[in-house]
């Protein structure tokens, strides 16, 4: 029986995480790395201020991001590592910045 709980523990400490957080990785030459390793990060991302997802290094699908009040900063969604598509930035008291929310595509703004 007690080998079997160390196998078990044992086991679960060497499982991945279900999430890292940006402080998990570094940024080398536009992609993202976890810590100490040389393959481009793939996986979910949580933390206070940023939650999403990247694969291949680069961030991909639907993000947010928080000011670091608590306020919502971002929200919208990422292709390749740039902004696509509809994309709503607020100011740290939670007002929408129309400035620069709009549509995006390859990260440029194309509309309001």
């Amino acid at each position: 029986m007690k080998i079997l709980l160390t196998i078990l523990f044992l086991s679960l400490l060497s499982s991945p995480s279900w999430s890292e957080t940006m402080g998990d990785l570094v940024l080398r030459e536009g992609l993202y790395y976890k810590k100490f390793s040389d393959v481009p990060f793939s996986g979910k991302i949580s933390g206070y201020n940023k939650k999403g997802a990247i694969v291949n290094g680069v961030h991909e699908g639907a993000w947010v991001h928080y000011w670091s009040n608590g306020q919502l900063w971002s929200k919208g969604n990422y292709k390749n590592g740039n902004e696509e598509g509809a994309w709503n930035y607020y100011n740290n008291e939670g007002t929408l910045n129309k400035e620069i929310s709009g549509i995006y595509k390859d990260g440029v703004k194309i509309s309001d």
